[in-house]
């Protein structure tokens, strides 16, 4: 004899922690992304000779505010 409940009372909970965890690592993957990318500028930047950033308008010092500038208010 098998005993089936039709009460699924948890189940609109489950669905809410369940896309509550997924919604959070998307966040969490998307700020990593986002992070990586501006170091491969910041590294790019710093390749580039004191000549090529003065032509720019920057030194060395300012590359981090550069390239976080929509960011951060430095």
């Amino acid at each position: 004899m098998t005993l089936q409940t039709t009460d699924t009372s948890f189940a609109p909970a489950l669905r809410a922690r369940i896309d509550a965890f997924f919604a959070t690592l998307g966040m969490g993957l998307n700020a990593y992304m986002e992070s990586r990318s501006r170091m491969h500028q910041i590294n790019r930047l710093n390749a580039l000779s004191d000549k090529e950033l003065s032509a720019m308008g920057l030194t060395r010092d300012e590359i981090p505010r550069h390239v976080f500038r929509d960011l951060l208010y430095l």
